[in-house]
């Protein structure tokens, strides 16, 4: 369940719903990747809720939710170490893989919204959708976009210290 948070809500009570885990993780590979550290943070949220473990049913694994094969040509394109199946329940490596992932896509498609149907859809669907001249076409790739979105905000505004925003 997405619980909305409204602006009004201290950030304390933010924390308690969304916490922040490997924050200094995700601010280095974010800063090094030229991301928003509280994207990067939400995207971790979104695909597995900061669990290193995750597995979801496509074979996805880890914090950032990489395929093998998305991971394995990751690694051979950023002259990555041999790939193997463990490196993805490593929250640094799947964190790093999955921070250049996205910036690649924010640089193919300009677009943060578009960067992110495709980290959830495939760049296939989204290639077709902007050849057609159409939006997300996939509600459930919609609702996954604007709950990043909403939680970029959230995690901005509760941990500005451990993402690396300054304080004044």
């Amino acid at each position: 369940m997405f619980l909305y948070l409204q602006k009004t809500e201290p950030a304390w009570y933010a924390r308690l719903w969304y916490p922040l885990r490997y924050a200094e993780i995700v601010r280095v590979h974010a800063v090094e990747n030229k991301l928003d550290p509280a994207l990067l943070a939400a995207v971790i949220e979104t695909e597995s809720k900061f669990n290193p473990d995750a597995r979801s049913s496509a074979g996805a694994v880890g914090l950032m939710q990489l395929t093998p094969g998305t991971a394995k040509g990751i690694a051979e394109y950023t002259h990555g170490t041999r790939f193997h199946l463990s490196d993805l329940t490593n929250p640094d490596i799947n964190v790093r893989y999955g921070a250049w992932y996205l910036e690649h896509l924010v640089q193919k498609y300009g677009d943060e919204r578009l960067a992110l149907a495709a980290y959830n859809a495939g760049e296939t669907n989204v290639d077709r959708w902007q050849n057609a001249h159409e939006g997300i076409q996939f509600p459930v790739t919609r609702a996954y976009v604007d709950k990043i979105e909403h939680l970029k905000v959230i995690y901005r505004r509760s941990y500005p210290q451990q993402l690396g925003y300054s304080s004044g």
